[in-house]
């Protein structure tokens, strides 16, 4: 099977966030798109781990379309990403800084029930 076939039969959400329109001056939109993109498509397929960060990474910038309250948090929390001067591959180190940031926003938004009182 074709590699791009590949990366695209784990990856649903790609036309949504290849499409994505976003404002102009959106660089940090702009660059999780970029870093996706590069990630997916230089990602091993033949290693497990690879293919469950390509889906992984693709659940959570589909989560960054979709719900606003993640897109502000990401936008802020992004900019606390780490990457050791040791590391091998940067752009992998970064996809899971991205992947925790998800995961920690999963954690805390489960934790908060909102309850709407009516009058």
């Amino acid at each position: 099977m074709d590699t791009n076939k590949r990366v695209l039969h784990y990856c649903p959400n790609f036309d949504r966030i290849m499409n994505f329109d976003f404002y102009e001056g959106d660089i940090v939109t702009e660059r999780l798109i970029c870093i996706y993109e590069k990630f997916i498509f230089s990602s091993d397929l033949s290693m497990e781990e690879d293919v469950q960060l390509v889906r992984e990474i693709d659940r959570v910038i589909g989560k960054y379309i979709d719900d606003y309250a993640f897109r502000k948090e990401m936008q802020t929390e992004i900019f606390r990403v780490k990457v050791k001067r040791t590391c091998s591959n940067i752009l992998k180190a970064v996809v899971e800084g991205i992947i925790r940031i998800f995961e920690k926003y999963e954690e805390d938004s489960t934790r908060n029930i909102y309850i709407s009182r009516w009058i």
